[in-house]
């Protein structure tokens, strides 16, 4: 079966062998059927779309009279698919109300559910090990230039300025409580908290040139 949103103009369709299964589309349909973001399966399936439009986007991305020299590809790797981890990506997104808890952006398509104790130190993909951030600010938190205290806080390293010479968005927001999911069990659990990457933050810059 072809999907095609009829918004689009001109229509555009992926090759057969990248069609998106859709069993529970009865076969007689031909208009009508739709399906939301704001559902699991609505989400599963944009989240599909998109995953397949990044392999187009990048390959779009050279000019078409460049020839590529050289091998394409380098050694085969093993890769272990992360279990469990589309559903994670879905609860937290509905915990946080679909909002970037750090910047309140409602941009579904550049929010990602970030594992406060990573997967690979044994983080579970539970609700209350995940925070729902803006991409960027995803990297930021994975790479130790943010971090949110067991008070819920925003803390922002100084190695942000100190590295890339701004920050002024990152730093504003130093010291403001994150939106939290309004349903308790959803809430970071503060052992994951406590176990964050500790950074020498904004506030321990201040403190030492006061001293």
């Amino acid at each position: 079966m072809k999907l095609a949103a009829s918004c689009f103009n001109p229509l555009s369709f992926f090759p057969e062998d990248e069609w998106i299964p859709t069993s529970d589309w009865p076969p007689n349909v031909v208009q009508g059927k739709s399906y939301e973001t704001t559902d699991e399966r609505g989400l599963s399936i944009w989240q599909q779309v998109e995953d397949r439009l990044k392999f187009y986007k990048g390959a779009d991305a050279l000019p078409a009279e460049v020839t590529q020299v050289g091998p394409r590809f380098g050694k085969a790797q093993l890769t272990l698919p992360r279990l469990g981890q589309g559903s994670f990506r879905v609860l937290v997104t509905d915990a946080y109300k679909r909002r970037c808890a750090f910047t309140g952006s409602p941009v579904l398509h550049v929010l990602e559910a970030a594992h406060i104790r990573p997967y690979s130190d044994e983080g579970p993909h539970a609700v209350n090990n995940g925070i729902l951030f803006r991409q960027d600010v995803h990297t930021l938190f994975d790479r130790g230039y943010i971090t949110v205290t067991p008070e819920y806080r925003v803390e922002v390293s100084r190695r942000i300025k100190e590295e890339f010479a701004n920050g002024h968005e990152y730093y504003s927001a130093h010291g403001k409580p994150i939106s939290l999911p309004t349903q308790l069990n959803s809430i970071p659990r503060l052992i994951f908290l406590a176990g964050t990457i500790k950074i020498d933050s904004l506030a321990n810059s201040t403190s030492k040139m006061r001293g």
